[in-house]
């Protein structure tokens, strides 16, 4: 992706702060500055996303529930219309139809970051099961 040189003019404490997350991030302070432009313009343009850090890196996050990717794998496995989906997706996550919907226009927007949080997941999971039926000696699936 193609970068530009920009001048900003920030306050000194948000430079402190921004130093202060570099030394515990090894970030630097240009790529961390992108990082938080870049969602905090995500989350104005989809209220009720967040973002925040974890085992398998940073991830997009609905306010008070699940990651993005969590709720979305779900929704791609429900059948039907988009309706008969969002009602399926909530009785089995319990979530909101403001949360389901909010999942499912973040995923519009970022489909392939979406995707590949989905398919690292299963390709995890597939590894664990694997050794786990190792572990007992049962046949692969």
């Amino acid at each position: 992706m193609a970068t530009t040189t920009v001048s900003l003019d920030l306050e000194s404490a948000t430079l402190d702060r921004l130093a202060e997350r570099e030394r515990a991030t090894g970030e630097s302070r240009s790529q961390l500055a992108q990082r938080y432009i870049e969602e905090g313009l995500r989350m104005e343009r989809h209220p009720g996303i967040f973002f925040q850090d974890g085992p398998t890196g940073r991830r997009a996050v609905l306010r008070g529930g699940p990651d993005v990717w969590e709720v979305m794998s779900t929704v791609l496995q429900a059948q039907g219309d988009r309706d008969e989906v969002i009602a399926t997706s909530m009785e089995w996550l319990g979530l909101s139809e403001f949360a389901i919907q909010t999942a499912m226009n973040y995923y519009t927007e970022f489909q392939d970051e979406i995707d590949d949080r989905i398919e690292r997941n299963r390709a995890v999971a597939a590894q664990h099961e694997a050794a786990w039926r190792a572990e007992r000696r049962l046949p692969p699936r």
